[in-house]
Parts: C-alpha cells; sequence; structure tokens
C-alpha cells in the first residue's frame, strides 16, 4: 500500500504471476505483515475505480471485473459518523437500480489496510446483486508519523481508538446500518466478516436495536474471546502481541487508556478475572440467547490449527446457536484458507469464499441454490490431500455431519504406560499400567511446538506443506514422550481428544502443554493437535490429577504409523508458570491410571 506521505511509493502492476504466487503461498508474509503484492492487488483494484491509476495497472481479468462493476454501480469512499462523533473511513458499492436490493455490510478485519484489502470480494459480492458497504472499524489502519511530531492517517483509516468489539463496535455497526438504509433502501440487510470483521458482525446482529440484520458469515471467527486468550488458568501471549503489533500504528494511539491497562494487565498476568469478564462482554457466545432469539442464520469457518482462536470455543459456540447455521473447519490456521479468495481471482473456486457467498445467496437473497439442504458441519480432514511439485493436485476430503455431535462416533482409550519397545519412551498401550514416572526439567522450549509462526505455519499447511518433525531433536531432558507401536489399521480422529495424568512438580506451579504427533515409519512427524495446561498452587512434591481436553481435530492416522504423545513445559505461544530448572514428574496412580481418550469417527 502507498503511504499517504510518500508520494513515491507508487502502485505496481498486477501480474499474473504476482496473482498466481498469491494464490499458493497466501496472503500474509508474516503473522502481522500482509504481502506486499497482495497489497498492491488491493489498492490497484481501487485506484482503479476511483479513477487515480494513471495506467491500467490490472490484469485483463481483473480490469474487465472493475468495468463490469463500474457499468452496473456506483463507486464511493465516504466516511461515516458515528454517534460519538468518530469518523469511519468506508467504501461503498451502489448498484444502478431502482429495484430493492440487499446489502452486504463488512467490517475489515484486524489489519492496517482496513477495508482496502478485500476489494476484490466487495466487487464480487456486487456482481452476484448486492450492494455493498464496507468500513474500518474504529482505531484500525495505518497511522504514521508526520516530521513536525503530529500523525497522518492512510485514507482508509478510521478515527477513534480500538474497542475490540466492544460496545462502540457494536454501536458503530448500527450506524452503518442507518447509513445503509439512508443511501441504499435496502430489502435485506447481511453482514460478512473475515476475523476481527466476524466477530463484530456476530456481535452488531445480536445487539442492533432494531434487530435489522437478517444473515451472518462469520470467517477465521471467535465465539469466546476470553477462552481464545486465556484458558487452562494459560495466556495466550504471541496471539496477542501479534494483534497489538498489527494495528496500524503506535500503541498509545491505537488503544485508550482503559484498554492499554486491560492489555497490559493480560501480558503481565495481574486482574485477570476483570480481562475474563473485558473478553467475555467482546463474545458472541455470550450473546447466543439474543442470536436464537432473533433468528440470524450464521456461517462460522475456523481452523484446525487455529492459532488466535483456536477451535473449541468457535466449536461451543456453534453448539449453542439454534438458528440455520453451518461450521466449516478446515486445514492451516488463522484466515489461510479464505484470505486469498478474498482478495485474488482463483482459477478455479475457492470454497471457502463460494460456500459463505452462497450462504448469502440462499438467506439473504433467496436463492435456490441447495444451502437449505446442506449438513450443518463439513470438516476437511488433515492431510489427505494430494501434492505434487508443492501443488495441491486433489483438495483434501471433507466429511459433511448434521451436528458437531455426530462427528465423534466413538472413543478409544490410550494408556500411557512406562516404556516403549525400544525402552527410550514411554508407551502407549490398551491396558492400565501404574506406578510409573516420566520426569524431565522444566522451563525450557523444546522442538515440540504447535507451530514455528502464527498464520505463516498454518498457511503454508493449508496449501499442501505441513510442518515436518524430527522426532529424534525432542531433547527428552526437557520433555516426556510416550508412543504407539506401529498402528494395524487407519484411525480416523475425529473431535476432541481428552488427556488424563497425574503431575507433581518441585516448584510452586508448572506449566504443560501436551501435544498429538502422527509419526510415519521414517520417524517423521507431523502433529495433529495440543493444548497447555498450568497448574497453580502446587504444594512441592504433591500429586495432582489434571484432565485437560486438547483441541479438536480432523485427521486420518494411516496404518504402521504411529501414535505420539509429547508433554513439554512451555511453548512460544503461551505464558508459563515454570521456575527455571525445576523437575516437572508425571506418573500414573492407581486411583486414576494416566490414559489419553482418543475420539474417532
Amino acid at each position: 500500500m502507498s503511504h499517504p506521505q510518500d508520494d513515491d511509493n507508487t502502485i505496481s502492476t498486477v501480474t499474473a504471476a504476482h496473482l498466481s504466487r498469491i494464490a499458493r503461498q497466501g496472503i500474509y508474509s508474516s503473522a502481522t505483515a500482509i504481502d506486499p503484492d497482495a497489497a498492491n492487488v488491493a489498492q490497484a483494484l481501487v485506484a482503479t475505480l476511483n479513477g487515480t491509476a494513471e495506467q491500467t495497472v490490472l490484469t485483463p481479468e481483473l480490469q474487465q471485473l472493475t468495468e463490469q462493476v463500474r457499468q452496473r454501480a456506483t463507486i464511493g469512499f465516504p466516511h461515516i459518523t458515528a454517534d460519538d462523533g468518530v469518523r469511519l473511513s468506508a467504501h461503498t458499492i451502489k448498484l444502478n437500480t431502482s429495484d430493492p436490493r440487499p446489502v452486504v455490510i463488512v467490517p475489515s478485519g484486524w489489519t492496517p489496510f482496513g477495508w482496502v484489502l478485500f476489494e476484490y470480494a466487495y466487487l464480487q459480492l456486487a456482481l452476484r446483486g448486492y450492494h455493498v458497504l464496507a468500513y474500518t472499524p474504529r482505531g484500525m489502519g495505518l497511522t504514521f508519523p508526520a516530521p513536525d511530531g503530529s500523525y497522518v492517517d492512510a485514507p482508509w483509516t478510521s478515527g477513534g481508538t480500538i474497542d475490540v468489539a466492544g460496545p462502540s463496535d457494536w454501536a458503530d455497526g448500527s450506524t452503518a446500518i442507518d447509513y445503509a438504509q439512508q443511501h441504499f433502501n435496502p430489502s435485506r440487510i447481511a453482514f460478512l466478516g473475515e476475523s476481527y470483521g466476524s466477530g463484530i458482525s456476530q456481535l452488531v446482529a445480536a445487539h442492533d436495536p432494531a434487530g435489522r440484520v437478517d444473515a451472518v458469515v462469520a470467517l477465521s471467527t471467535w465465539g469466546d474471546l476470553a477462552d481464545s486468550l486465556y484458558q487452562n488458568d494459560t495466556r495466550h501471549l504471541e496471539a496477542v502481541q501479534k494483534l497489538i503489533d498489527f494495528t496500524g500504528g503506535p500503541i498509545e494511539r491505537k488503544f485508550d487508556e482503559a484498554t492499554r491497562q486491560m492489555l497490559e494487565d493480560f501480558q503481565a498476568g495481574r486482574n485477570l478475572d476483570d480481562v475474563v469478564a473485558w473478553g467475555k462482554e467482546r463474545s458472541p457466545a455470550s450473546y447466543a440467547a439474543q442470536t436464537n432469539a432473533r433468528g440470524i442464520p450464521t456461517f462460522i469457518s475456523n481452523t484446525w490449527h487455529e492459532t488466535l482462536f483456536p477451535a473449541n470455543q468457535a466449536i461451543t459456540h456453534f453448539e449453542r446457536l439454534t438458528v440455520p447455521k453451518r461450521l466449516n473447519l478446515w486445514i492451516g490456521d488463522h484466515a489461510a484458507p479464505e484470505g486469498a479468495g478474498l482478495t485474488i481471482p482463483f482459477s478455479g473456486p475457492n470454497l471457502p469464499v463460494e460456500e459463505a457467498f452462497a450462504w448469502l445467496d440462499h438467506h439473504v437473497l433467496g436463492a435456490d441454490n441447495g444451502v437449505a439442504a446442506w449438513p450443518a458441519v463439513n470438516s476437511q480432514i488433515m492431510f489427505t490431500y494430494k501434492t505434487a511439485n508443492d501443488t495441491i493436485t486433489e483438495p483434501a476430503v471433507r466429511e459433511p455431519k448434521s451436528s458437531w455431535a455426530d462427528v465423534t462416533t466413538s472413543t478409544e482409550r490410550w494408556y500411557l504406560t512406562a516404556s516403549a519397545a525400544d525402552r527410550q519412551d514411554g508407551g502407549l498401550g490398551t491396558a492400565p499400567e501404574t506406578g510409573w514416572k516420566r520426569e524431565f526439567t522444566a522451563g525450557e522450549l523444546t522442538e515440540a511446538t504447535a507451530v514455528d509462526a502464527v498464520i505463516t505455519t498454518g498457511q503454508a499447511e493449508w496449501k499442501g506443506s505441513p510442518k515436518a518433525y524430527a522426532t529424534d531433536k525432542f531433547d527428552r531432558r526437557n520433555l516426556a514422550v510416550w508412543t504407539s507401536g506401529p498402528l494395524q489399521g487407519a484411525r480416523r480422529i475425529r473431535g476432541i481428544p481428552e488427556l488424563t495424568l497425574t503431575v507433581r512438580s518441585s516448584a510452586a506451579a508448572t506449566t504443560l502443554v501436551a501435544y498429538l504427533f502422527d509419526v510415519s515409519p521414517d520417524n517423521t512427524a507431523r502433529i495433529i493437535t495440543h493444548e497447555p495446561l498450568t497448574l497453580p498452587e502446587l504444594s512441592p512434591g504433591e500429586n495432582r490429577s489434571a484432565t485437560w481436553r486438547l483441541q479438536a481435530a480432523g485427521y486420518d492416522l494411516a496404518p504402521d504409523h504411529r501414535l505420539m504423545l509429547v508433554v513439554n513445559s512451555k511453548d512460544q505461544l503461551y505464558s508459563d508458570a515454570n521456575t527455571g530448572g525445576s523437575t516437572t514428574t508425571i506418573t500414573s496412580t492407581d486411583a486414576t491410571a494416566a490414559h489419553l481418550e482418543l475420539p474417532l469417527g
């Protein structure tokens, strides 16, 4: 994106090669950086639409798209004034028709580029017959320091400070509806959002005083923000830090004093009851009753290896909804499935986006397109796609189910045992075994990690390149391992695994991070799922029984592969309560034999 103070930072010509690379690699170059080519595509589309492009900067396909929309609609770039005077940067596509048409309102994601980034999606929606109103939520967008000590905002940046999907954002959503009704006179109103915009969309739908939202699409969304950020007495520090670093400006400009204090308390691990209450207020799950009472059709999409809004909390929220609903679970991490599909054209359909649009077509346009017969849940299974030359040749298998409860049809209990055949690690067996112990030194990062990097590891996974782990590099001094023998048959892991074991520590608190891996015959592993747990207020040397649920998984474990459970004390994603050099001991007692409950389907 060009910076408002830098006239030399011009728009580059979009090429087919750029689009191909974005399609292969996704729109993020890191957790806090949009790929420059993806940002340039968005800016080139906007410049072409508003007439500021001095030459043709789009591929023929994209140029034709802009011309088609300009022939059918009027393009606008207004500011919408909120109730408290904050000005929200917005973008409108108004169809040139006197017939009432529905409007799709799109609050932008948590990105410095605000509403601009998904210009391609707005054009697609216009061609499908929708008015479009996109806006940047308050406080979001690029903000630059000026030589005189002041700040300059990009054109797509909104005023005010970030409310983190709080009451001001709900009110702003209703103000956006007011604007849409005044300028479009729409027949129906839908909200579509990705990431931050998805949570805001659900919250506006539940809170709009006049109940004017007819359908919601929530991509890479959350149900419970508090559980996303803090669960099992463990703070998701890396996720929050990445969000803070991706607002587009300095923290003192982007957040008011009260929000900064809340973020500081979270990072410091203090006043956590207040932090949880703050997160619950910003959770669509807290208002499921309102959503149900209003009957708002709700489309939810998430990923198995989501690092910002882990899948379990979104699934729990989905299960509480009694409205027409859809849950898509995909391979990868946050925004990986739909990000590129909202940004650029594909040679074939981008299913995460196409299904979202089909949902709107049915519930808002009234299209008889088969959506009414869709099963409520459709899960993409890890890692069943086929690849060649870094390209997916066949997409991963998806499994439709009528409800989340139908995903798991049985469970299989694996007991943690003293040793496996190689005598180095513990084993996973079919009979309980007690009296053994496994010890490791706590407080050290290990090669057993959830991801190498937030978003980008999962982005590669979505494109067919899941992270490979060399299990011989797992330092047994700082973790414990239990491994099954080669499986005699496949295992269809479907649902939420649960781990029970007994722990003691030489310190007054400890953190455990459990990982499930699929280990191939060559000892290369792929991660299935993981989840941390912190045990505070321990009496040193005293046993504590612990049971916790790992994140949901849809994973096919092949015959002759082995199931590996790893427990360490530290992961870069999370806070930990470890005292460096302390000893964590895991054991199995007669009262509670250590075991893993594996869901199958």
